[in-house]
């Protein structure tokens, strides 16, 4: 059964796929596509419903061509999902509840494009029960993706995202990461070079309670980002501007990162918008 929470967007692949599988991206490999490649002759291409008439009568060796064209293939889908401290922040719902919606989205469209699907969850390493090779198998995504219902474990950090490149394929891939990015900047660097052979799209999950919401005076708690602890404020005026323009401050930071490796991240503060997703790619991807 498909829950209720996954929905169907569209992504595109700004890339032409190497594989040899068919599928619904533009490819490599010459076959059944609506991409036209070339002109040869029907001995070296033996597919009489290809005749080119046209060509066929000004080739001055008088051979039969024929149009090739190149076929349509599968690209490999990864959601990457950060399972460190900070994401058990629950503002008008908990991050990883979030995460686990949008992951079984991605798996969602990737089943229906066609393509495999892998989830990889990580803190300080790859958790091995929670990690999903890819495969076309829609139903045991959505029950290892369900598994984040349940999943509560505090103090633990997000270096284990170093450990994820040796678990995508050698093949250019997708990679959606799921993260609120509360981690450091050189760590956020590593791991994109380290995934450089793919495409990486950030999904930043924040929460308006974390930079927006704030008590305006009065005691109130917030959740240290790298530990998970929880700490208690008092906010007052300076307290609430300074939370915030840390905030701004940090997607700056984040933005001119991420454009150092020609990606655009995709900010998600509130329910996600399955419209919103496809809109990123036509805006940002399309070839």
């Amino acid at each position: 059964m498909i829950p209720n929470y996954a929905k169907i967007f569209t992504y595109l692949v700004p890339w032409k796929s190497n594989s040899v599988h068919f599928g619904g991206h533009k490819g490599l490999q010459r076959g059944l596509g609506f991409e036209y490649k070339s002109n040869v002759s029907l001995i070296d291409y033996p597919d009489a419903r290809r005749m080119d008439l046209r060509q066929t009568l000004r080739d001055p060796y008088e051979q039969v061509q024929v149009r090739i064209f190149n076929q349509d293939n599968t690209t490999p889908i990864f959601a990457v999902c950060d399972l460190s401290s900070s994401m058990q922040y629950r503002g008008n719902v908990r991050k990883l509840d979030q995460a686990k919606e949008i992951a079984a989205s991605i798996a969602y469209s990737a089943s229906e494009t066609g393509d495999l699907f892998s989830f990889i969850a990580y803190n300080e390493h790859v958790i091995e029960e929670l990690t999903l090779p890819l495969s076309h198998h829609l139903h045991l995504a959505f029950e290892t993706i369900a598994q984040l219902d349940d999943y509560e474990k505090m103090r633990v950090s997000s270096e284990g995202i170093l450990d994820v490149p040796q678990y995508l394929s050698q093949n250019k891939s997708m990679v959606f990461w799921l993260s609120d990015f509360h981690m450091p900047n050189h760590l956020i660097e590593q791991a994109f070079n380290a995934m450089s052979a793919h495409q990486i799209v950030p999904i930043v999950l924040w929460d308006e309670h974390e930079y927006k919401k704030l008590p305006k005076f009065g005691f109130g708690n917030m959740i240290d980002p790298e530990t998970g602890a929880s700490r208690t404020l008092f906010f007052r005026d300076s307290v609430r501007k300074q939370l915030e323009g840390a905030f701004a401050e940090r997607k700056e930071a984040l933005e001119t990162l991420f454009s150092r490796f020609d990606t655009q991240a995709i900010y998600i503060s509130g329910k996600f918008d399955a419209d919103a997703m496809s809109h990123y790619f036509e805006e940002y991807m399309s070839l």
